[in-house]
């Protein structure tokens, strides 16, 4: 491989690499956030209890596909934001679980709403700390 297929290959990451990455800093963020399996499960998109346990003995072995790749994005994002908003990690850490009054939730928690199940539920929950940071998805 020449330098600048290097580069290229450096600079554009192929999907297992991303499947590490990701999965990697999402059991981070199911310890900080203290989620059960079930709840993993959910925001992870509901993948097989096998294949879940794989991915999380061996994260490098991990292929993903787009919808999963898709939700990590999604939570990592919202880990930042909240790393943001809230420097205090306890903060930041406690509030998916504290009731929200804002529209979105509706006297819910964050994690109620993202345990919707569907990319869209973890969409609206970034949107909504971008918003709050000032800043667009």
């Amino acid at each position: 491989m020449g330098n600048a297929a290097r580069v290229l290959s450096a600079a554009n990451p192929g999907t297992r690499e991303m499947s590490a990455a990701g999965l990697r800093a999402f059991f981070n963020i199911a310890r900080d956030w203290q989620l059960d399996v079930d709840q993993q499960l959910v925001l992870l998109g509901a993948p097989g209890r096998s294949t879940f346990f794989k991915w999380k003995a061996a994260p490098a072995e991990a292929r993903l596909g787009r919808d999963t790749l898709e939700r990590l994005s999604y939570l990592l994002g919202i880990y930042k934001a909240l790393q943001i908003l809230l420097p205090e990690q306890s903060a930041a850490d406690a509030w998916v679980r504290k009731p929200n009054q804002a529209p979105l939730f509706g006297g819910r928690s964050a994690l109620e709403r993202m345990l919707g199940g569907n990319v869209g539920d973890l969409f609206a929950v970034r949107q909504y700390l971008d918003a709050m940071r000032g800043t667009w998805a």
